[in-house]
């Protein structure tokens, strides 16, 4: 009989393929009728498979996962993985040649989960870029022979924020933490990111070239890069080279890495030196404005 039931009272299908193989799964109801259609579209669809050379049907759920297999091991893989469980709940079970831009056009993400808080434009390019990379893998499978156009939120400017020497000076000096001070000067000495200083040890900087190695699980691009240490920052390591007691260069005076910098002594000293508008991040940005020669002596 290619159809029955199992103890649990759920229809099972066993079909044998033109060419002998055998296929056993579940038809996942309890309606005999619908166990009998589901048997006689998957029968019909082996045959045309075999048959006529038709590409077997695939579901989303298998190029979401082979999505997930070819991006192990990248940096954002977290953000992967929740873009994943996303688009598996809302397109569940659908077949992805059925799929139209409509259909995930409508099915991005508007609002976070849990809160009425709109997601930004930028936020559901990224779920956007997640789906249309595992229907482009899905092509390059042979699964689908096209890939809906799904079309790209505008998103803002990037926001470009930077301040003077003298500026940047005094909210070194307003800062309240000794390892803070040492960060900030070391990011606007290097133009590293927070989590590149953060998790810098000592076996990553050569004294001797004067250069900091950034490995490629860290760099924002995936790829190591080095850092040029010029005076400043070779006097803000030869500070934390005194307090030296574990492998990270900066620590809070027990060794222990940090997480983040500190956003309270960050932006009191903000306050103390009226300076508004501005992140930890913006230190990068007036790196790079003192170092590209866009930046004079003008005061912000």
């Amino acid at each position: 009989m290619s159809i029955r039931k199992n103890k649990y009272g759920v229809w099972e299908i066993d079909i044998a393929t033109p060419s002998g193989e055998r296929i056993r799964c579940s038809a996942k109801t309890t309606e005999k009728r619908l166990a009998q259609e589901y048997h006689d579209k998957l029968k019909h669809e082996l045959w045309q498979v075999e048959k006529l050379n038709k590409k077997p049907e695939r579901t989303i759920e298998g190029a979401l996962i082979r999505f997930l297999e070819v991006s192990q091991g990248q940096k954002d893989f977290a953000t992967k993985i929740r873009h994943v469980e996303y688009w598996r709940e809302v397109l569940a079970g659908r077949l992805l040649s059925s799929l139209t831009t409509d259909d995930i056009l409508n099915a991005l993400p508007t609002h976070k989960t849990g809160t009425k808080e709109p997601i930004s434009p930028s936020t559901q390019n990224r779920y956007r870029s997640s789906i249309m990379r595992a229907l482009s893998i899905a092509q390059q499978s042979g699964w689908i022979d096209n890939i809906p156009y799904i079309p790209r939120n505008k998103e803002p400017k990037v926001r470009v924020r930077w301040i003077s020497q003298v500026k940047a000076q005094g909210l070194i000096n307003a800062l309240q933490l000794d390892w803070m001070k040492d960060v900030c000067a070391f990011a606007l000495a290097t133009g590293a990111r927070a989590s590149e200083i953060l998790t810098l040890t000592w076996d990553k900087i050569d004294f001797e070239k004067q250069i900091a190695i950034v490995s490629s699980d860290i760099a924002k691009s995936g790829r190591a890069r080095s850092l040029l240490l010029g005076t400043e920052a070779m006097d803000v390591l030869k500070r934390r080279a005194s307090l030296r007691m574990s492998p990270y260069v900066f620590h809070r005076g027990k060794g222990k890495r940090i997480s983040e910098v500190d956003k309270y002594d960050f932006n009191r000293a903000l306050k103390r030196c009226k300076i508004e508008n501005f992140r930890f991040h913006d230190l990068r940005h007036t790196w790079a404005s003192w170092h590209v020669g866009t930046y004079k002596t003008a005061h912000h």
